[in-house]
């Protein structure tokens, strides 16, 4: 099997393509739930700190289950459990006309769109690196990547809890050995440390110095690990690249809803979804789109 994906572009592609449906399923309930764990976590947390302080003996009760695991998917209106038919990645979708098989309830666009942008993405990986240690690590930042624009997207949040495995993941990449010219990731150890260390302080600096100046919190922490796992994966050289495609797009991208009245003056707009698209942006293309910009001002003979 493996000597044929091997040795077959179309075959690894059509694989990555599967592969990438089926993990964008489960990337629909880390969006889903891992905000909700994080939420509960924090309630239960500040419910302790405050019976600590006024002096409270805090009562242990066992918490209902709730992780990426358990309990079992299920329905968001009646509750009913999704049964493995009606869970395939986008053919489900598709057959039950987006509405669950139950209650006729309108399943939300967000998981199959999930689920297809997954799939495609990682079909885009395959066909740009080919066969190999690059493609396997590309695709892994690539399922991150959506996971947290979505979370973003919708909570104005990037969690630790994924934000610092994809760091020290693309740190421990860097010494594989796998670093080749021509491919993005992961890079040697030098680049990634430098790239994670510089990732972080780079935006570090610029959060507190908009803070100095207007007072207000242009940016949050989640940003900063954000870049610096970008960093670790694909080294201090593309962390400019990153930032300035992100922060141009996320400029266009918010005078175009303000200027529609979809979006009002002086709310936030998050930056972990254009950080995420520009990251992935230079993760296939970002060598290439450097050296073209350098040639603009080669010297002509």
């Amino acid at each position: 099997m493996l000597a044929l994906l091997a040795g077959s572009p179309a075959a690894f592609i059509a694989v990555a393509l599967v592969l990438g449906l089926i993990v964008g399923s489960f990337l629909n309930v880390v969006i889903y739930r891992l905000p909700i764990m994080l939420e509960r976590q924090w309630r239960a947390e500040y419910a302790q700190a405050h019976a600590a302080a006024a002096g409270d003996p805090v009562a242990e009760r066992p918490a209902e289950k709730f992780n990426l695991v358990v309990p079992r998917s299920a329905c968001p209106a009646c509750h009913a459990p999704i049964r493995a038919l009606d869970n395939i990645p986008l053919l489900s979708y598709l057959l039950l006309r987006g509405r669950c098989a139950h209650c006729q309830a309108h399943i939300s666009l967000r998981y199959p769109a999930v689920e297809l942008l997954s799939g495609v993405l990682t079909a885009a990986v395959a066909w740009r690196l080919g066969y190999g240690g690059a493609a396997a690590c590309a695709a892994v930042i690539t399922w991150f990547l959506i996971a947290l624009a979505a979370i973003d997207l919708e909570h104005q949040l990037l969690p630790d809890l994924l934000t610092l495995p994809l760091l020290w993941l693309g740190l421990l990449a860097s010494l594989s050995g796998w670093a080749t010219r021509g491919h993005s990731v992961p890079v040697d150890p030098v680049s990634a440390i430098a790239g994670a260390a510089i990732g972080y302080l780079a935006l570090w600096a610029v959060y507190h110095a908009f803070r100095l100046l207007t007072g207000k919190e242009g940016m949050g922490y989640g940003d900063f690990k954000l870049l610096a796992a970008l960093g670790a994966w694909m080294g201090w050289q593309m962390l400019l690249p990153i930032v300035l495609i992100g922060a141009g797009v996320g400029a266009l991208i918010g005078l175009g809803l303000i200027a529609t009245r979809r979006h009002e003056r002086g709310h936030p707009i998050p930056f972990g979804p254009f950080l995420a698209a520009a990251g992935w942006v230079a993760l296939l293309w970002g060598p290439q789109l450097v050296r073209q910009y350098l040639g603009l001002y080669a010297p002509q003979h």
